[in-house]
């Protein structure tokens, strides 16, 4: 039994005293404190945490859960760096503290925030004391920059063609600079995230204790293009026959066409802790590398306005098939023409099949035309968005890519929540850190990469991020029969922060910890061991 004066069910707007009974896994009761005693018995074990917020267990809507552990295991952080020679500075140093690693591995540069705000080169990564291949990811993930050797290994040449939705960057002699953007990092990381077993074993546990510190009982894991060579559905498999994991794993694999495979993993992955939940695919790329689809040529580059991974045609069969099959679909769409093309093999698809309770998600929704926001409600669709991408880098490296009039419809994270009825909340892990409480901090700051509001109208309160983060995100996954709410018949995932999070500012928020995590009635973290 788990006794609160500040119990956050999800089902209303502010905490109230209460006790939640458990039995095995399960919710039998929430109810008032006095009725303790018709709940307890001989083993009945009490923790009554006091002031402490109980929650909901979170609920990571959407990210990318092996690539997540390699960045903060196995990786170096380049996100402190001005400039590519700090950069390579960083990769220098790190490579030194890991010898026998047969790549050498980084994550977070971002020219945006540098001086020289052109793309890196490759030469100044050949100039370390370095004879390995060197990968480095974007900060956004959706290109690559390496050296020569990684160049070499890959037999990326002048004569090398990129693949549909990628581009090799090449000098104006022909020669490959070094940066890979979107597929045509495939060409590498195909060959240098090919971890062995043991490796990869090791991820996964650092990753479900990470998670289960930071009080996320469940996770939505999706495609993710050049990053999945990393992923390894039987090991999570193993986990969960194991009874190993501590967080219960939704995994997203591609949709390619083949829904007799996506059938058979359906059904081979289909427990409470670990199951197919749907489909995901790309619509674009992103609004730095002008990659995102527009529905206007882009301010600072006319002559384009980006464009689709695929046609729309092949967009609208690839859905209409899977919806058929009762597939649950996740279309990544940042830049408006994406969503509105999103929106539109939706509503396709419902017209050919039917409607139904599928709950199809936009992810991302970094731009919007305000003709398609209330498409969402109408079609059942879910937004799924993370608050903390806005502070990802300068205003500016949206502001001056899109028109005046877009931007207040820039990361519009109370607009959708108004209009659609419900939103999920996720982090996009790696691409910004697995913490929940800097998700709640910028849904309620909307401060931008250098502290600054931005489109401060679409804030929204406490409750509604923590419904996000819960009800919201079980609802976008068809769990919230099961999850997302304290209520009697549920599984019991919670969460327990060391402070009542209503009482607190966001400055303090950002900062408090998590005192307890409960996951499937059992405890997977607890602060004071």
């Amino acid at each position: 039994i788990i006794i609160s004066q500040n119990v956050f069910t999800s089902l209303n707007d502010f905490p109230s005293p209460a006790l939640i009974a458990i039995s095995d896994n399960v919710i039998v009761a929430v109810d008032e404190i006095h009725t303790l005693e018709r709940y307890r018995t001989n083993t009945t074990k009490v923790i009554d945490v006091g002031d402490q917020l109980v929650a909901p267990g979170l609920h990571d809507a959407h990210l990318h859960l092996m690539f997540g552990s390699m960045y903060e295991t196995r990786s170096v952080n380049l996100s402190t760096a001005h400039s590519a020679e700090e950069a390579a500075d960083l990769v220098e140093t790190f490579a030194e503290t890991r010898p026998t690693d047969e790549w050498v591995i980084g994550y977070g540069w971002d020219q945006t925030n540098w001086e020289d705000s052109n793309f890196p080169r490759k030469e100044t990564l050949d100039r370390l004391n370095e004879t390995r291949p060197i990968l480095l990811f974007h900060a956004e993930g959706h290109y690559t920059w390496v050296n020569s050797r990684a160049l070499e290994i890959a037999r990326i040449t002048s004569e090398t063609i990129a693949p549909p939705f990628g581009e090799i960057v090449k000098d104006e002699t022909g020669e490959p600079t070094g940066v890979l953007i979107e597929t045509a990092s495939n060409f590498v990381t195909s060959i240098a995230l090919n971890f062995p077993p043991h490796e990869k074993e090791a991820l996964l546990e650092s990753f479900l204790s990470l998670s289960a510190r930071y009080g996320v009982t469940s996770v939505n894991d999706l495609y993710a293009s050049a990053l999945d060579a990393i992923n390894d559905f039987e090991l999570y498999r193993a986990f969960d026959e194991a009874n190993r994991l501590t967080t219960r794993i939704h995994i997203y694999p591609e949709l390619d066409g083949n829904i007799d495979r996506a059938k058979m993993l359906r059904n081979r992955y289909n427990s409470p802790t670990f199951q197919l939940a749907g489909l995901k695919q790309f619509i674009d790329g992103v609004v730095t590398s002008h990659t995102a689809y527009m529905i206007d040529p882009y301010v600072d580059r006319p002559e384009t306005r980006g464009q689709p991974t695929q046609s729309p045609e092949r967009l609208a069969q690839l859905v209409r098939e899977a919806d058929r099959e009762g597939f649950q679909i996740r279309l990544h769409a940042i830049g408006d023409g994406a969503v509105r093309l999103g929106l539109d093999v939706f509503e396709r698809a419902a017209e050919q099949n039917g409607m139904n309770d599928r709950r199809h998600a936009i992810e991302h929704i970094e731009i919007i035309d305000p003709d398609d926001v209330k498409r969402f409600k109408k079609l059942n669709v879910i937004p799924s968005v993370q608050p903390s991408h806005l502070a990802l880098m300068p205003k500016e490296s949206h502001t001056l890519r899109v028109a005046e009039e877009k931007h207040p419809y820039i990361y519009p994270i109370q607009t959708l929540l108004k209009e659609a009825g419900r939103i999920a909340f996720s982090t996009d892990f790696p691409i910004a850190p697995l913490n929940p409480m800097e998700q709640l901090y910028y849904a309620l700051t909307r401060y931008d990469h250098q502290g600054n509001p931005w489109n401060e109208i679409e804030r929204i309160s406490l409750a509604e991020a923590l419904k996000a983060y819960t009800i919201g995100a079980a609802y976008s996954t068809h769990r919230d029969d099961q999850l997302g709410t304290i209520e009697s018949g549920k599984y019991a995932d919670l969460v327990i922060f060391e402070k009542n999070l209503f009482d607190l500012s966001p400055e303090d928020i950002r900062e408090t910890n998590v005192a307890y995590t409960i996951m499937n009635g059992a405890i997977v973290y607890d602060a004071n061991l």
